[in-house]
């Protein structure tokens, strides 16, 4: 039964952040009261191994829809193969100032200026501790606003070394749009001094708990094809477990002339879809292979997914697509990729 359609016009007339709010209220009520599975489409078995991790399915949830791991069994239930929460922070923050979450109906599109609001990790922590979820778990983790820049490092090491034991894989998130200077860090020199220092966090951890979680870096879709070349290398001299392409854009070519398109922030959904299945494709050729490929940005239906897997993409996730298409996008991705 896809009951959504009926329900996006009632959540659209909320402001986007109450809508967000009132959604994952309604997500677990449902799966509190054991309805989920009559609610939501069944999802086909589709295993697959990626990065030696063994997902139920290539569709997950993208970081952002859940920062603070408040609703990751409610969310489980709607049949992702695989979910990641955060961005989260060693400390926690408020975030940018409110409105900071934009809608673009006709363009089917997100702008958001949230700036990593979240309880910190101590808190998310404690949600994953009391979570029934099995599945695969990514957490994405990022600076505090406050950190210089200069000492970036230090706060993915702190979340790093905290959310380690309770990972599937950890984020690294370096390309928000939203927290001043993040996205220097994916120039060269910032770049693989922090790869370095967590490439050597990741072996003391790993024999400190006696499992490897493999380490995956967000990149933002507004790179040209050098410096995608030079992360690309760097990803490899580090043998960093996987990359994410891609994180929100400030390009506003695709809404020009909205009446919306000077607000600041990162804008996801529809418009950034062909901008990131570039990305993927550059990065594919860059890789060879030799670091997989987990593709967001613009997946709206299963063609998209199939698009993105098509362009060297061995995971994709959704976000945006969810306000607009719902939970039926879900399995619609998961059928669409099991026919390829």
């Amino acid at each position: 039964m896809n009951f959504y359609p009926l329900l996006r016009p009632l959540l659209f007339k909320l402001s986007p952040e109450t809508a967000h709010r009132v959604t994952l209220n309604l997500l677990d009520a449902a799966y509190a009261s054991g309805i989920s599975r009559a609610l939501y489409p069944e999802i086909e078995a589709a295993p697959v191994e990626v990065m030696g991790l063994n997902f139920k399915n290539r569709v997950g949830l993208a970081a952002g829809l859940d920062k603070d791991g408040d609703h990751i069994d409610a969310l489980a239930s709607l049949g992702f193969g695989f979910i990641e929460i955060g961005t989260v922070t060693p400390r926690p923050q408020p975030g940018n100032p409110k409105p900071r979450l934009f809608r673009l109906p006709e363009h089917r599109a997100i702008i958001n200026r949230m700036g990593f609001n979240n309880l910190g990790v101590d808190h998310l922590i404690e949600r994953v501790r009391q979570a029934d979820y099995k599945g695969i778990l990514g957490i994405n983790i990022g600076k505090n606003f406050d950190t210089p820049i200069e000492q970036a490092a230090e706060d993915y090491l702190a979340g790093f070394r905290k959310v380690y034991p309770w990972a599937g894989y950890v984020t690294i998130n370096i390309s928000s749009p939203n927290t001043k200077n993040l996205r220097q860090l994916q120039q060269t020199d910032e770049l693989k001094n922090l790869l370095s220092a967590l490439k050597e966090e990741q072996f003391v951890l790993a024999e400190k708990h006696l499992r490897y979680v493999p380490v995956v870096v967000k990149i933002a879709p507004d790179l040209n094809d050098e410096e995608i070349e030079q992360i690309s290398r760097l990803l490899i001299a580090f043998a960093i477990d996987g990359v994410i392409a891609t994180n929100t854009t400030l390009d506003r070519t695709a809404i020009g002339g909205h009446p919306l398109a000077a607000e600041a922030g990162g804008l996801s959904g529809a418009p950034i879809k062909d901008k990131s299945t570039a990305v993927v494709r550059r990065l594919a050729e860059a890789l060879n292979g030799r670091c997989p490929i987990i593709a967001a940005g613009g997946i709206l239906s299963g063609d998209d997914a199939r698009e993105k897997i098509a362009a060297g993409a061995s995971l994709v996730q959704i976000y945006s697509g969810l306000i607009y298409q719902g939970p039926q996008l879900i399995a619609d991705c998961v059928k669409r990729l099991n026919a390829a």
